[in-house]
Formats: structure tokens, sequence, C-alpha cells
């Protein structure tokens, strides 16, 4: 069976009632809302909320589901609209403040087992807050979940261009940061 279908069969089981489906797409999904999350916002207490209300919309809007995409892709558009209002919704200093140095457990993503120790991690993670927000949900997914341009495509509505654009954008400030930093 693809997730696809099971991702269906699982929606379709909670539409008829059974709650038991929905903690399956929980289980399923949780750890990739909150990292995305934490990737976004730079902090796991604003991951943990974005989780949070993430679930809730999920809860409330699969009946609406219609799979014109996939569950993830749903999922990952919710996880990032939540994630980019919460940004703007917060202060400038609170924006580019890194509090939580645990990041280190993210070892899902191959550019942070490149970089060289755990300081290196932190300093490149406090310089991503510092670029725009498309610039970053482009470089982290493209940089750190590895993902293709035509699969940031399909997540995000973006043409590939403009990605390709924002990721080269995203990359040299990045690395002009970090270079001034020294």
């Amino acid at each position: 069976m693809t997730e696809q279908n099971n991702d269906y069969n699982l929606i379709e089981r909670f539409n008829s009632g059974d709650e038991t489906a929905f903690n399956e797409i929980v289980r399923k999904y949780q750890q990739r809302i909150y990292w995305h999350a934490r990737r976004m916002t730079g902090n796991h207490l604003d991951a943990d909320e974005i989780v949070q209300e993430v679930l809730l919309v999920m809860y409330k809007k699969l009946k609406d589901f219609r799979f014109k995409s996939s569950l993830y892709t749903w999922i990952y558009t919710i996880t990032s609209t939540r994630s980019i209002n919460l940004l703007r919704r917060r202060s400038v200093r609170e924006i580019f403040s890194f509090q939580d140095n645990e990041f280190d457990k993210a070892s899902d993503s191959d550019i942070l087992t490149e970089l060289e120790n755990k300081e290196e991690v932190i300093r490149m993670l406090k310089h991503l807050q510092k670029i725009p927000v498309k610039q970053r949900e482009v470089f982290m997914l493209r940089a750190i979940d590895g993902l293709s341009y035509d699969e940031i495509s399909e997540l995000t509505g973006k043409s590939v261009g403009g990605l390709k654009s924002n990721y080269f954008h995203a990359l040299k400030k990045i690395t002009g940061l970090m270079q001034n930093e020294e």
C-alpha cells in the first residue's frame, strides 16, 4: 500500500468516527511538523506551539481534505503558514534570538552532519534566523531537508526559477554572515 493510499484510509477512518486513525496520523507526521516549525522559528517553544496549532487545524479540517496534493504537502503548507504568522507576530528581537542550543538532535539533515561541530551548527542557525523568511524556507528545504527544486515547488506552489533565486540569495547571505563573524 502506498503512503498516499495509507493516508487516504486513515482519513476515511477518522472521518467515519475512528479517533485512533487521527492518532496514527499524528504519530506519523508530528516529528516532521515539529522539525519544520523548529527550523522556521529557530526555537523549541515556538515549534511546540506551532505543532499544537497544526494538529488542531488538522483535526478540524481533515474532513475537508480532498487529496489534490499529498497529505504531507497539505500539512507542510499549514505548518509553513503558521510558522510565518508566528514570526510576523514576534518582535524583531525575539525573531533574531536563538535561545535553544539543543538543535544537534536534528539527525535527519545532511547539512548539519557535514558541519564540523555543534558551535558551527549554532552559528549557522543564528544566521539563518537573520535572512528573510522566504529565503530561509527554501534554504532549509533544499540544504537541510535535501529536497529537489521540483519537490519544493510542489510543496510551496512557487516557480523553480524563483526558488533557485531565493536559495542562491540565502546561501550568499548566510555565507557572508558567517565569514564576517570570523
